[in-house]
């Protein structure tokens, strides 16, 4: 059945001295976040997210940066829905995402990029925050073969379950890359949905659930922008 998916947002790390499009300001943060609610959005959490209506707002952090925990306590106070999305090979000692495509960032900026421990994940999730999967080595899914797709999926979901001591229902592809091979994967993995790093349009897969991802230079013009009905209604590819 083809309906529109509640307002998801997708945000990276939350830092003012990391001059990337990832970083956002903790109080620009929570600026977009009262903003959206004052447009009567409703903050759902992640158990109602995929029953919820369009008018829902949740909001996701991919990569598990450590800097998210300057925000969480207020988004908190504002009742908004939260789920991190974790690599489970950097929770182990939350060392900086060191990926290809991010190293020469981390190490320049080890501090910003640093990634939230196991122990810090558990006392999110006693908070209600949403612990979900966002592979284990960050890598770009389409590329893999059968064998290690199944890896990545299967064993991060296993670690965070057995770190964190609760059910891992939710899965972010990296970099949002996915194609169907990808997402039969993830279904049969276990998870019961997967999101995507923008909005899209179209037929609802549970598969491909779409996010308004948010970057530094959105200012308020271009989030209301990104964020209404009409644009988050357009087919993407």
């Amino acid at each position: 059945m083809s309906r529109r998916f509640p307002l998801v947002l997708c945000y990276h790390a939350v830092t003012a001295s990391w001059p990337s499009a990832l970083a956002v300001e903790r109080e620009t943060l929570l600026r977009q976040v009262r903003s959206l609610l004052a447009r009567g959005y409703e903050p759902v959490g992640a158990e109602q997210l995929l029953r919820s209506p369009a008018n829902a707002l949740h909001v996701t952090f991919d990569d598990a940066f450590r800097g998210i925990l300057a925000v969480l306590p207020a988004l908190e106070e504002l009742g908004a829905g939260v789920t991190v999305f974790a690599c489970s090979d950097f929770a182990d000692g939350g060392r900086p995402l060191d990926v290809p495509e991010l190293a020469a960032e981390a190490a320049a900026h080890p501090n910003d990029l640093a990634t939230l421990t196991w122990a810090e994940l558990r006392e999110l999730a006693e908070t209600g925050v949403e612990i979900g999967s966002h592979t284990v080595s960050h890598p770009h899914l389409t590329r893999l073969g059968d064998e290690e797709l199944g890896r990545e999926l299967r064993e991060s979901r296993e670690r965070i379950e057995a770190e964190v001591g609760r059910p891992c229902r939710l899965l972010s592809y990296p970099f949002g890359e996915h194609d169907p091979r990808v997402r039969q994967a993830a279904k049969r993995t276990g998870y019961e949905a997967a999101f995507l790093v923008r909005a899209r349009g179209g037929r609802r897969d549970e598969y491909a659930l779409p996010r308004v991802s948010v970057y530094s230079g959105d200012g308020p013009l271009r989030l209301r922008a990104k964020t209404s009905r009409f644009m988050r209604a357009l087919p993407r590819r």
